[in-house]
């Protein structure tokens, strides 16, 4: 079963273009075989194309998106190329560097993309053919050690850049019952503590380098899509409808945020002086004093944002189901 772009927007934003095999549980696999893995294929426009993470390696910039288009700017976000050699044309979801050489990206089928070129040249890690069971992010704390998490509380780890993935069980989540809960984003804070969203307002923790997890609940019930943790370690989540939740205390307790914003949160970023978050409906959200006190302003365009990135002219370079849109 293919996925529309209108179920796509629902997944990143329900996260990940991904909406079809969520709701009703069928795969392409399930439904007839797994489509090959094959060659992105050069664009035309592919700055217009759907774009859904964005990562720094090192100076360069680097987004992802449909059809396995991945694109760079060496010159703070002014222009855009599309890298040359990327071996799936899946869509992909999210892109990590651990620094300017090393990175990652993840997306459709489980598909796991690495590059030690700063992005220009991409190998294929590891694909999934039996069950279409996208992930959705990827962190990697150094060029060796890297978690990637997805559909149905799939987490994958590695000790060898990537050269091989495990597995990680999960505990059953708090009240019982399997842990199959959508994992929509990895990352973690300056002291190397784990932290991973996920749905129903929870967000599980691990302090012991992935060894172990534990579910930490924010007392929301709806899906938490995206987090950060800010320049003094505090912890920053946010998804449905606008939810956002911070925590001062490694994500013992969270204490619910206005964010201003009724379009649900898809990205939170970070630098030394703020903390910026954009969503559907065209929403950013910005604290500048770092004290909690979100602003929102709506683009008039109502354009449905996907990803976020704070160049160091302070500007935010933004991305949407449309491709690179200018700042308002």
């Amino acid at each position: 079963m293919l996925y529309s772009l209108k179920d796509w927007a629902m997944v990143k934003t329900i996260f990940a273009l991904l909406a079809v095999c969520l709701i009703s549980g069928t795969s392409f696999a399930q439904a007839g075989g797994a489509p090959p893995i094959t060659p992105a294929h050069a664009w035309v426009n592919p700055t217009q194309s759907m774009l859904l993470d964005v990562a720094r390696a090192g100076t360069r910039i680097v987004a992802v998106g449909e059809h396995g288009i991945i694109v760079l700017s060496d010159d703070a976000g002014k222009t855009f190329r599309q890298a040359t050699a990327v071996p799936a044309s899946v869509t992909l979801s999210a892109v990590y560097f651990s620094d300017a050489e090393h990175g990652w990206a993840v997306g459709q089928w489980g598909v796991i993309l690495a590059s030690t070129d700063g992005g220009e040249h991409w190998t294929l890690q590891r694909s999934d053919a039996s069950t279409d069971q996208p992930l959705f992010s990827v962190y990697f704390k150094d060029a060796q050690h890297g978690w990637a998490v997805g559909l149905w509380s799939l987490m994958l780890a590695t000790q060898d850049g990537g050269r091989t993935w495990s597995q990680v069980t999960l505990p059953a989540p708090p009240g019982g019952g399997k842990a199959d809960r959508n994992l929509y984003k990895v990352f973690a804070n300056h002291e190397g503590h784990l932290f991973v969203v996920a749905e129903q307002g929870t967000v599980l923790r691990s302090r012991d380098d992935g060894a172990s997890w534990e579910y930490r609940s924010t007392g929301n019930k709806g899906s938490l899509w995206t987090g950060t943790v800010a320049a003094d370690d505090t912890l920053f989540v946010g998804g449905l409808l606008g939810h956002l939740y911070w925590s001062h205390d490694d994500g013992d307790s969270w204490t619910a945020l206005d964010s201003g914003s009724s379009g649900s949160i898809t990205d939170l970023v970070s630098s030394a002086s703020q903390v910026i978050g954009v969503g559907l409906d065209g929403f950013v959200i910005r604290d500048v004093a770092g004290a909690g006190h979100f602003k929102a302003a709506q683009r008039h365009d109502r354009e449905p944002l996907t990803a976020v990135l704070i160049p160091d002219s302070g500007v935010p370079l933004l991305f949407s189901k449309d491709g690179i849109v200018p700042a308002e």
